[in-house]
């Protein structure tokens, strides 16, 4: 078993609950504070199988791409019965396009690359979906009026200046509601089409806090007349997310032409109605497989995401793999299993970072310091988690360090000490669903460990608790 794990106390401890929280009930019914039953260590090695929801970046991808396409789209797989994706769905019929749902399959019939706004334009309002924001934003140039993009208060606080100033080099007239820089903000359309010549437009990007910037205007791009070439000029954030529109567009058969460097972009008028499976969501996958690190007990196999996948994060078993992991492979399903002591590790993030909380958690359960780069970009998620998940991890004992060495780009983690007492902890999760996934993965190695608003989750994975119960408690 892992260097300093042992069997949670049972009857002798004071903090016992013997009745524990049926995870298995809807997740409107759960505990505002969730404290989750000790996970005693397995007789046997029982393999479990999980599939997680829907990619949450290609569903968004993929009901934009349709909610602009001409005729009828089906997308089977969706991520559907979560928040980020329920934003999405009802924002794309406000604009015009038509949706039904059954299950997680979604036929949408789009509006042929114009949107039916009237004239005195439209509100949408998109909660804390950052992907969901950045799209829209991008996609008043193909509206005929204004669209306002708006948010709750953690999305008022979000940056999208960068990609409102590329707007407006495009033509867009934006106006700031509150404040400068962040939603809310009404955009007003060019009032001729972007890229409405046979050779359409370029635009210069310089470095951004978010790929989404740039990955908004490819997907808008492939439906404007003469399409939009996007010239990078300087550094590339998360490169792997501007691979994955790029692949995705790809597969739609839309046209795409791109320098190996990623430098020169161009995206061709060619979106039409599609047909896709959308693959199960590999940053939620990446709790599972921090999970088997932390249990080599346990056998969780994620399914059904391909060798091949769009999604950088699929990639996170290899960073496992380099702190003692083995990986186990059966058909099309990926598990991890832990050594006795796990390797601290020093890891490139950029292109998976929202594999950084997860990560954090098998840190401090490490040998010594983890180093983490590529990680500047957590700093403008759902929360601050940088600062998140170092306020967090204070709490049993372990030191997370951020801006390391004056580099906001890197991060530290130090281990837990062996002799940090083990008393009931309660964590915070900054209404940030992957802080919540994150934090439980504690409760693999101490007991009493309680979440605060666990219903967080709903925003990308709605059955989370329910797969825990499978995992750990059956």
């Amino acid at each position: 078993m892992p260097e300093g794990y042992h069997d949670p106390p049972v009857e002798s401890d004071p903090y016992h609950r013997p009745v524990p929280p049926d995870l298995t009930q809807p997740l409107t019914a759960l505990p505002h504070a969730l404290e989750l039953p000790p996970v005693p260590r397995a007789p046997v090695l029982i393999p479990v199988h999980l599939r997680p929801p829907g990619s949450k970046s290609l569903t968004n991808r993929a009901l934009l791409l349709a909610a602009l396409a001409e005729g009828e789209s089906t997308l089977t797989g969706a991520l559907v019965d979560a928040d980020d994706a329920q934003r999405m769905l009802a924002a794309v019929q406000t604009l015009g396009a038509k949706v039904a749902v059954e299950g997680t399959t979604v036929r949408i019939t789009g509006v042929a690359g114009r949107w039916k706004v009237p004239a005195d334009g439209v509100t949408i309002d998109l909660n804390n979906a950052g992907t969901a924001t950045r799209f829209l934003a991008a996609s008043v140039l193909a509206s005929p009026a204004p669209i306002t993009v708006t948010g709750n208060a953690r999305m008022q606080q979000r940056p999208i200046g960068e990609l409102i100033a590329t707007l407006e080099r495009l033509g867009v007239k934006a106006e700031y509601l509150a404040t400068p820089g962040c939603p809310p903000v009404r955009l007003t359309p060019p009032a001729a089409a972007v890229g409405e010549s046979a050779a359409g437009r370029t635009v210069e990007i310089p470095t951004t806090q978010s790929s989404q910037f740039i990955s908004a205007l490819l997907l808008v791009g492939s439906a404007l007349p003469g399409g939009l070439t996007v010239r990078l000029t300087g550094d590339i954030t998360s490169a792997s997310y501007i691979r994955m529109t790029i692949g995705q567009l790809d597969q739609l058969g839309v046209r795409v032409k791109s320098s190996e460097d990623l430098r020169v972009i161009r995206v061709e008028p060619s979106l039409r109605r599609f047909v896709t499976d959308i693959e199960p969501d590999a940053s939620a996958a990446c709790f599972w497989w921090a999970a088997g690190a932390l249990r080599p007990d346990r056998r969780i196999f994620v399914d059904a995401i391909p060798a091949k996948s769009l999604q950088g994060d699929a990639d996170f078993p290899a960073v496992l793999e380099s702190m003692g992991c083995t990986i186990q492979r059966h058909a099309n399903a990926v598990a991890v299993i832990g050594p006795q002591t796990l390797r601290p590790v020093m890891a490139d993030l950029k292109d998976m970072p929202d594999a950084g909380p997860a990560l954090s958690v098998v840190g401090a359960h490490a040998a010594g310091r983890s180093i983490l780069r590529g990680v500047r970009t957590l700093r403008v998620k759902e929360t601050d988690r940088i600062a998140a998940i170092a306020a967090e991890l204070a709490k049993v004992g372990s030191t997370v360090t951020g801006d390391l060495n004056n580099d906001p780009d890197a991060m530290a983690i130090d281990p837990i000490p062996a002799d940090f007492p083990e008393s009931p902890v309660a964590f915070d999760t900054y209404d940030d669903h992957r802080m919540a996934m994150s934090l439980a993965l504690v409760s693999l190695r101490r007991p009493s460990v309680v979440i605060n608003d666990p219903q967080c989750v709903a925003k990308t994975y709605p059955n989370y608790w329910q797969h825990w119960h499978q995992a750990f408690l059956v």
